[in-house]
């Protein structure tokens, strides 16, 4: 049985954080470099002319200055560890997503049509005619026009003739050339 003292020393260090996914403040090494890689690492530097082509691909314009290109490459190489290290997950035996959505039971259970999910519309409908075609039913509401809608129609009455809108132009402004 655990005792209150437990959770206070399980508290007191923390057993992950953030900052793990970040790389070190250690200086990144450049292709020009002669220092050898640390063995087990498989971090490659982008180059300049690699985040110039990066950008162009991107339609983003170049760096302005030296210090934003800096500025680029350092979060250009913090996200790319942080990808590195989220694929060096083990993840045998996770089945792969199908889409982004709930797929636990809870989640299929409330995005699951059923007839009680149906009942209010099938209840709208009537079955007309040999072939047994459904029918919606209308109801007053149907037709019913939201406060936003009659809005929009008092802000252009001005600028309509019957059911059409009248779009100004140069042409009508000069006498109808």
């Amino acid at each position: 049985m655990h005792g209150k003292g437990d959770f206070g020393t399980v508290f007191t260090r923390p057993t992950w954080s953030v900052r793990s996914l970040l790389p070190t403040s250690q200086p990144q090494s450049r292709p020009s470099d002669s220092s050898p890689q640390p063995t087990g690492t498989t971090t490659s530097a982008i180059t300049p002319t690699t985040l110039h082509h990066l950008l162009r691909l991107s339609a983003l314009p170049p760096p302005g200055t030296p210090a934003e290109e800096a500025s680029m490459l350092a979060t250009l190489e913090a996200q790319l560890h942080f990808v590195r290290d989220i694929q060096s997950v083990d993840t045998t035996g996770v089945e792969p997503l199908r889409s982004i959505r709930d797929e636990t039971s809870a989640g299929l259970a409330e995005s699951t049509v059923t007839l009680d999910t149906l009942r209010d519309a099938l209840s709208r409908e009537t079955v007309v005619g040999h072939a047994r075609r459904p029918q919606r039913l209308r109801t007053p509401d149907d037709g019913a026009r939201s406060a936003e809608e009659e809005l929009v129609e008092a802000e252009t009455a001005g600028r309509r003739d019957k059911r059409y809108f009248v779009v100004a132009s140069t042409k009508a402004k000069r006498g109808g050339e």
